[in-house]
């Protein structure tokens, strides 16, 4: 049995002991190879972790020192824990339990800083642990489904927009939001980066709360990102070319759309007739959608980690390539912080009342 914890009970946190717990309770039904178990929280909130405590009957620890204490003097067992903290504490409670021998799942960015991430990879290297990052959009079955349709991506737009909320304001829109893309990007370009030209705006927080990025790799491909918080309508869509294709997903619907050139092009040499497949598409255009199978990211992330964990294989979000996006994510922000001191954008800062 794989005995683990949630360390950090905000918004990210609760969903991810809902998902332990459901597993737990589901035992064989879960397809899990091994059993697991919700063996403790940690949550530095008095009157949060009180509830916990009253609600689910777990242990609740106050700071990460008190849950290593406990399970050095074997009141508890804990195999793996998901890092649910903000972002900048995530390398203060990682990297503890990494040294105590414990795998950690920890929500993405991997880190605050280039610093961190590879103090992270280099610790989970010495103690032989597994580090899963939460690029949650790697588990999404829409980019499942995609993996068949892949042919050398040569073109990439992603837009994820979503209304302003008070969470995560730790972080930029780049490490909060566009993050998620440059993961999935960087997975399907495989290429290193070559130049990029970025653009980001405080709106209603301290930080930059809308980008647009523009990144050039040593292949020739080419990727367009925006990512905006302050957006009125919640968008999380990718769409590629590659030869002879046009792809493009839905992340928030789990769909996908592929429509094919090169079966159009076939038809038309065989004289074969050819009528548009959808309202707007050219005659002779090939529109396929492929099967998804519908899940919940978050659950079908947990359990790859879990799988990882009980077979020490490699995660699907390796702890290196978390580094990898959070490197090209503080690069656009560097990037955009150039272009602000270009640009004078000074005047375009939030008022000091939406300041953090």
């Amino acid at each position: 049995m794989l005995h683990v914890a949630v360390c950090g009970a905000g918004a990210f946190g609760r969903n991810h002991i809902r998902i332990y717990r459901d597993l737990e309770q589901q035992g064989a039904a879960a397809s899990l190879a091994v059993p697991v178990r919700l063996a403790a929280i940690v949550e530095s909130d008095p009157s949060r972790s009180q509830a916990l405590h009253q609600e689910l009957n777990v242990p609740v620890f106050t700071s990460i020192e008190d849950l290593l204490e406990a399970r050095a003097q074997g009141q508890i067992i804990v195999d793996a824990v998901s890092v649910c903290v903000p972002t900048s504490q995530h390398a203060a409670v990682a990297a503890p339990l990494l040294e105590a021998g414990i795998d950690v799942l920890i929500e993405k960015p991997i880190a605050a800083t280039r610093e961190e991430a590879a103090a992270l990879v280099a610790l989970a290297a010495k103690n032989q642990r597994i580090v899963q990052v939460g690029h949650l959009e790697r588990f999404n079955p829409a980019v499942a489904a995609m993996q068949d349709c892949l042919n050398g991506p040569m073109f990439f737009e992603a837009h994820r927009l979503s209304v302003f909320t008070p969470r995560a304001l730790d972080v930029d829109v780049v490490l909060d939001l566009m993050i998620h893309d440059l993961d999935i990007v960087l997975s399907l370009a495989k290429s290193p980066v070559r130049d990029l030209h970025a653009v980001g705006l405080p709106i209603l927080s301290g930080k930059v709360d809308i980008a647009n990025v523009r990144v050039e790799f040593e292949s020739g491909c080419v990727a367009n990102f925006t990512a905006s918080r302050v957006s009125t309508e919640r968008v999380r869509k990718l769409r590629f070319f590659q030869p002879h294709q046009y792809v493009s997903i839905d992340y928030a619907r789990q769909d996908l759309l592929v429509i094919d050139v090169s079966a159009a092009a076939t038809g038309a040499a065989a004289g074969a007739p050819s009528t548009p497949a959808i309202p707007g598409l050219p005659a002779g255009l090939a529109l396929q959608k492929p099967k998804v199978e519908p899940g919940e990211p978050l659950r079908l992330e947990i359990i790859s980690f879990l799988e990882s964990v009980s077979t020490r294989q490699t995660p699907r979000v390796s702890a290196e390539d978390g580094q990898a996006a959070l490197d090209l994510a503080l690069t656009i922000n560097e990037a955009i912080a150039e272009h602000a001191r270009r640009a004078g954008l000074d005047r375009f800062a939030s008022p000091a009342i939406f300041r953090n």
